[in-house]
């Protein structure tokens, strides 16, 4: 029997604020993990027939606790750690804790996030481990996201839950210094659901919703801060174009070509007044100045009608606080639509070597094209064909440089 959507979504929010509850009380991240599992299992298989419990968060915290101490118990054991989980066994029930216990936390989710975006992991690793333990994704869910193994997945989380194992659970200190890395990795995790970077979809739906998700989650825990608002503007307003980006044949279709009257206006109009809001509390981040351009190019009602002069204006503040080779490569667009392709492949011929990947000769065969210079221009762009994995940038790309072979 399939479990109700609404009882999926109801399990999928709970589930890592039950986690959370879980290791903050017993540590054991593995354990209590698995443990939560079944307790979600055990949800969906008997709430659709029994009616969802009044109180389902401690249902399913009191039953995943149950399989944890019991499975604490079983290990092959050291007396102390038996006497431990022994003292540990769960009440019968969970709705009011007794005087001195906390209740399960909303923060739990973002405490969580801090713990899956541990310094010592790599960005590899807390990607998978923050769709593991945070966003609910099995390994085999992952692994087809990522586009890796099962087996080679499985194998970077349960590396990633080693490195983690004994880390103090709950906010760390100075958590503000962290907060960039979990924001860094939601952003990550957008991108490759965005645009993915290899395989035979220009999109992967299901992963760009996850990261717009967990990083409302965080809005919700930490509405004050700008940073926060800036990233989740940005997904809505990259997000908002996304049903434009592809043809019947899951064909790119390139910004300047796409029918703006399909782009989602409610999420247009939401991230244009979360960044406008954050915008207006003092200096803007880095998110907040990539919100700000998505948004200029999400009010334009035309390709013609961009306000290029803004977007680079916006780049030039940007580029001041991040000047890394993909940031200074999109301000060269912007120079190109401001000042000529020609400025524009200035600035790109001065990026070589530094950015990675097929983009830079897609730029640069574009403003190629623009100068008049089409056998360059089909360089550049068989060029960038043959630097990428995604089929539909390939076919694009090529499609490109033939037509300038005609």
């Amino acid at each position: 029997m399939r479990t109700p959507p609404e009882i999926e979504d109801l399990l999928r929010r709970d589930a890592p604020q039950v986690l959370g509850a879980l290791v903050r009380r017993y540590g054991h991240f593995d354990a209590a993990e698995d443990a939560v599992q079944e307790a979600l299992l055990a949800a969906a298989g008997q709430w659709p027939e029994a009616g969802v419990p009044g109180n389902p968060r401690g249902w399913l915290i009191k039953v995943a606790s149950r399989r944890l101490t019991d499975a604490l118990r079983s290990e092959q054991a050291r007396r102390q750690r038996e006497e431990r989980a022994a003292a540990l066994t769960p009440r019968d029930a969970f709705t009011a804790p007794p005087p001195g216990e906390r209740a399960p936390r909303e923060d739990d989710t973002l405490s969580l996030l801090f713990l899956c975006c541990h310094p010592d992991l790599s960005p590899p690793a807390q990607i998978a481990l923050t769709l593991r333990a945070v966003g609910g994704l099995t390994t085999a869910e992952i692994a087809r996201a990522c586009l890796v193994p099962e087996a080679t997945m499985a194998q970077r989380v349960s590396r990633a839950k080693q490195k983690v194992r004994g880390v103090r659970f709950g906010r760390p200190d100075r958590w503000e210094q962290r907060l960039p890395s979990v924001l860094q990795t939601l952003y990550l995790i957008f991108n490759e659901g965005y645009t993915a970077t290899s395989g035979a979809a220009l999109q992967r739906r299901d992963l760009a919703g996850e990261a717009v998700r967990l990083t409302r989650t965080v809005h919700r825990l930490l509405p004050g801060d700008c940073e926060v608002a800036g990233l989740l503007a940005l997904m809505l307003l990259t997000d908002a174009r996304r049903d434009a980006r592809s043809g019947p044949s899951g064909e790119l279709i390139p910004l300047d070509e796409q029918d703006r009257g399909s782009w989602d206006r409610a999420a247009i109009e939401e991230g244009v007044a979360l960044v406008t809001r954050a915008l207006s509390r003092g200096r803007p981040g880095p998110f907040q100045l990539r919100a700000a351009i998505a948004a200029v190019h999400d009010e334009a009602s035309s390709p013609e009608s961009t306000d290029w002069a803004e977007i680079l204006g916006l780049y030039d503040v940007l580029v001041g606080l991040v000047p890394g080779p993909v940031e200074r490569l999109n301000r060269a667009v912007a120079v190109a639509m401001v000042h000529g392709p020609r400025a524009g492949l200035a600035e790109v011929d001065a990026l070589e070597g530094e950015v990675k990947g097929h983009r830079l000769d897609a730029v640069r065969g574009h403003l190629l094209e623009r100068v008049g210079e089409p056998e360059a221009a089909r360089t550049a762009y068989e060029s960038a064909a043959a630097q990428t994995l995604s089929l539909p940038e390939q076919r694009y790309l090529r499609a490109r440089a033939a037509r300038l072979s005609d």
